[in-house]
């Protein structure tokens, strides 16, 4: 734990509200992380090779942005949630297990988790906003891949509906 940087944080914010946060948002990308992982595995369909590689590539970065939240949970003296049957109670976003496998479901539930994580972390940005600049920054750096996956996702299922000759 960095003794400076939680008595910063402390002075601006309650620091154990904050690990909360960060620790919902942890919950959260480990849920994506396997609901990405494991979508690509049992994916069927139509552009099925394209929408796995990148739901592959998705499942990387969500285990990366876990990675980030465990370093910035550790620095302000917190613990990230050690039991992943936990990860169901704190995390704000569901977890939608890929029981259909179409490529259109998939990528649906995907963009549906997309949103909710922009959500997560524009909420963790306005209330670290002038108070934790780290957590601040590190939030949009989760933000801004969180967004760039719904597009990637979108576009992948406006292709997929052009090419079953449905609306986009």
């Amino acid at each position: 734990m960095g003794t400076r940087g939680r008595e910063i944080v402390g002075m601006n914010m309650d620091v154990d509200e904050l690990l909360r946060l960060l620790n919902a948002a942890y919950a959260s990308e480990w849920l994506a992380y396997y609901q990405y992982w494991l979508g690509a595995k049992v994916l069927k369909g139509p552009m099925k090779d394209a929408v796995a590689a990148e739901l592959t590539l998705h499942a990387n970065e969500e285990l990366a942005h876990a990675v980030l939240l465990t370093t910035r949970i550790l620095q302000l003296g917190g613990t990230p949630v050690p039991n992943p049957l936990q990860w169901f109670e704190l995390s704000p976003c569901s977890y939608d297990a890929p029981t259909d496998p179409f490529v259109g479901v998939i990528l649906d539930q995907n963009i549906s988790g997309e949103q909710c994580a922009i959500s997560t972390y524009k909420s963790l940005m306005d209330v670290t906003k002038d108070k934790d600049m780290v957590t601040y920054n590190l939030a949009l750096t989760i933000l801004t891949q969180e967004v760039e996956h719904e597009e990637d996702l979108q576009s992948l299922k406006e292709d997929l509906d052009l090419m079953l000759g449905r609306q986009a």
